[in-house]
């Protein structure tokens, strides 16, 4: 299933993305089938977004399959709760995660290019969750800083808390969507650690869309890709991960319980500006894109804060 936020008719919603390429309002379509005893979901009261929704757990999840199956049976049935690409505007699929966790250097090749030691556990560091954007909102450069360098990255989102999970539970607990972790390098060197260069506002974009495992196949055989004004600046795939997925979701919940709509970063490949030769960095104007395989395109302008 492909799970996104968007905004319609003045409203924010959530929902499923058909594969007609049709955004269903899962909220009002869960109400009007679970009166009608379509669907069985105990618990509609107080879900006012995807974090909550994937707070309902497995209930959730049968629910929103069940829902995309009566639609594609008699395709009308919904038709009062679908809408087109044209009549909405896409939103960040979570817009308030309890937390981001990020992994630093967590790829061969960005090790590689900066001559760093392979890592031997993972390097993990937060992103604010208030630098959260969704696609085509601006990334604003502080005043502050000179040095924005974006990185293209693979997201986890958590669907079903805990804390301790092993890899197997690790495969059922996340979906995955697209991030850019952008990064005030001047900051980041200033502070000696990572989370205030990596925590200003609006750099977090992500989206356009979450995936479940299903949808995509190995998280670890994705081409991965960012393009600065159309140039290819990042171009690698996630077989190229030092922790995979499941390692990483094992590690961060041996001492951090992870929630529903929590996300995780996995890293970002070779190219990025600082180690550039001469070093690149955003400036107002720019177009950043991230594409990954089967997760689509996050594209985002550049404009001065």
């Amino acid at each position: 299933m492909r799970f996104c936020s968007f905004s319609a008719g003045g409203k924010r919603r959530f929902g499923l993305i058909t594969r007609e390429d049709l955004f269903l309002d899962l909220k009002s379509v869960s109400a009007t089938l679970t009166t009608s005893g379509r669907i069985q979901l105990t618990e509609r009261e107080g879900i006012r977004n995807l974090r909550d929704w994937f707070a309902l757990g497995t209930g959730g999840m049968d629910a929103a399959q069940r829902i995309l199956e009566l639609h594609y049976d008699d395709p009308e049935l919904l038709s009062g709760h679908l809408f087109s690409r044209r009549q909405i505007r896409i939103l960040a699929p979570i817009g308030d995660p309890g937390k981001i966790m990020a992994i630093g250097l967590n790829y061969r090749d960005h090790a590689e290019e900066q001559n760093a030691v392979i890592p031997e556990i993972p390097r993990m560091f937060a992103k604010f969750p208030s630098a959260v954007i969704g696609p085509e909102e601006p990334i604003k450069i502080p005043g502050i800083s000179r040095k924005i360098d974006p990185e293209a990255e693979l997201c986890m989102v958590v669907l079903s808390g805990g804390k301790q999970l092993d890899q197997e539970k690790a495969r059922k607990s996340v979906a995955f969507m697209i991030g850019n972790d952008v990064s005030a390098r001047d900051l980041q060197y200033a502070d000696k650690q990572w989370v205030r260069g990596k925590s200003c506002d609006t750099f977090a974009p992500c989206g356009p869309f979450i995936s479940t495992l299903d949808e995509i196949g190995d998280p670890h055989n994705l081409r991965i890709e960012l393009r600065r004004n159309g140039e290819v600046k990042q171009s690698s795939s996630t077989s190229r991960l030092i922790f995979n997925c499941w390692e990483l979701v094992e590690f961060i919940s041996r001492t951090s319980t992870l929630c529903p709509g929590d996300i995780i970063f996995t890293g970002t490949p070779s190219g990025v500006g600082v180690f550039r030769d001469p070093p690149e960095f955003l400036q107002p104007g720019d177009v950043v894109e991230v594409s990954i395989d089967k997760l689509g395109t996050l594209r985002n302008p550049v404009v001065k804060g």
